[in-house]
């Protein structure tokens, strides 16, 4: 290689190793600078709610009333979301969670977005790289400069490479976006998570509450039967008016009816569940029959009263101050494509050329800036920037939507659990204040001091208090349901979480 060749490949090398860290760093980066959800957005700081909540909410110590939100992307694992079920005592709910989260369709498809972000991230991260091409050719042809043919034989080897300087930001802003999407999606799969637990606790609460009211319907259903048979005797006998019997027998085919019906009321329920778990019927009978309506009891846990800490938990909210992320990267990077783009490209490789019998070599390459200035484009730079901005507000007060409706869910979740809790001591005395009477009138009934109107009364009456507090009962849990779902899905963030790290969302 000859001097002069030599001195420009140094050359070449120091201009391009100058651009190269250029090309690490953003020297007039434009657009704004995302610094989290604007403070008036934030919750407010206590629970609209009265007094009720002192039976539903504990206050953590030395909680701050007016700490500003701040929502992380909480990565929760199936584990962690699967043990909040634990505290319900019930391993077959925990066990029908596990099964539908592991079968469903909605967690499979919010996994492939989860994949797609990841693609776009490797894209972006990729544009900030230098790009390498290399290409090999052969040709043979006929030429003649005056005189007789000749074949000329021409092989050339050669590498491109070129190099953008991220000069405004675009390429940063870009990876900013798509690091903010890739932390939203995964956001969007906890929620859907989160989501279909619930729906499946509250599928399996209320087949349970189905089974317990059939358990009280069957026993009405078979008081009244029973009662019909010795009225019908009593009749035969000429110890009860023809209209005594026949109340009798109308009272117990209504209990009949009333069986039949919640039946299939809960066949439907366990058709449903076994669909939603991903379980054969056949097995979830089964597994059902070993505890049959019995319902769940859960162990509280603790919500703090500031709303900020307590919607800090929720994935949807997350996704959304990662998406108002995004749509803030989104104005920057439009921005930067109305300023002058700037990139380094060169090329280097041998050729061969044989004609007549003689071979040439010698090695081509190249190598310098390229400068692109924006002139002239009927204003569509601008609108991109003014649509990128309008897309960032569309983001912010869809947020701000969202805060508003968390704040309202978690409040009627805890005002229904503290209802429930209040109304259940009433109900149970109630319910057995109710059967002691019903108890009552039956002896009567038997002794003949009393008829069958009233007895029939009083059944009604205790039947109709069972019925009560199960529903009841039935209403604590799915309050509880509601809690878990409005704070969050109730897991907690692992100690080493990180938010928008470089290198993070692998």
């Amino acid at each position: 290689m000859s001097a002069a060749v030599r001195r420009a490949s140094r050359r070449s090398l120091v201009l391009a190793g100058a651009l190269a860290l250029a090309g690490c760093t953003t020297p007039f980066p434009v657009g704004p600078d995302y610094r989290g959800i604007p403070t008036d957005a934030a919750p407010p700081s206590r629970w609209q709610t009265g007094e009720a909540l002192d039976t539903a909410v504990t206050r953590k110590a030395g909680a701050s009333a007016t700490e500003p939100p701040a929502p992380e992307v909480r990565v929760a694992t199936a584990e962690l979301l699967r043990g909040w079920w634990q505290q319900f005592d019930d391993p077959l709910l925990a066990g029908l969670v596990a099964s539908a989260q592991g079968a469903s369709s909605s967690l499979a498809q919010a996994g492939l977005r989860i994949a797609q972000a990841r693609t776009e991230l490797a894209g972006a991260e990729a544009r900030a790289l230098p790009s390498l091409d290399a290409s090999l050719a052969a040709t043979r042809s006929a030429a003649t400069f005056a005189g007789p043919v000749f074949l000329r034989t021409l092989v050339q080897g050669q590498a491109q490479a070129s190099w953008e300087v991220d000069l405004f930001g675009a390429i940063a802003r870009t990876r900013e976006g798509a690091v903010a999407r890739l932390l939203a999606r995964e956001a969007q799969w906890q929620d859907a998570q989160v989501a279909l637990a619930a729906e499946v606790g509250n599928a399996y609460v209320n087949l349970r509450h189905c089974q317990r009211q059939l358990e009280l319907t069957a026993a009405d259903a078979r008081s009244r039967t029973e009662t019909a048979r010795l009225t019908a005797a009593a009749g035969s006998a000429g110890l009860e008016a023809d209209s005594t019997v026949a109340l009798a027998r109308a009272s117990a085919a209504d209990a009949a009816s009333r069986l039949a019906r919640q039946r299939t009321d809960c066949d439907v329920l366990v058709k449903s569940l076994a669909v939603l778990a991903a379980r054969e019927e056949a097995t979830l009978r089964a597994e059902l029959a070993a505890a049959t309506a019995r319902l769940p009891q859960p162990q509280r846990f603790q919500v703090d009263s500031v709303p900020a800490q307590v919607l800090r938990q929720r994935p949807d909210l997350a996704a959304l101050e990662r998406s108002l992320a995004a749509a803030s990267a989104d104005i920057g990077k439009a921005e930067a494509a109305r300023y002058p783009s700037l990139s380094l490209a060169g090329s280097i490789g041998p050729l061969r050329s044989t004609a007549n019998g003689t071979t040439v070599s010698a090695t081509t390459w190249s190598i310098g800036p390229a400068l692109t200035l924006p002139v002239f484009d009927g204003g569509r730079r601008a609108a991109s920037v003014d649509t990128a901005r309008v897309a960032y507000a569309a983001a912010e007060i869809e947020y701000r939507e969202r805060v508003r409706i968390a704040v309202r869910e978690v409040e009627e979740a805890l005002l229904r659990l503290a209802d429930a809790d209040e109304r259940e001591q009433s109900a149970r005395d109630a319910a057995r204040n109710y059967r002691v009477a019903f108890e009552s009138a039956a002896v009567r009934q038997a002794a003949g001091l009393g008829n069958l109107v009233e007895l029939e009364d009083a059944r009604r009456s205790a039947v109709r208090a069972d019925s009560a507090l199960a529903e009841l009962q039935r209403d604590r849990l799915v309050a509880w349901i509601s809690l878990y779902r409005a704070a969050g899905g109730g897991w907690e963030a692992p100690p080493a979480a990180t938010r928008n790290a470089p290198g993070a969302p692998r």
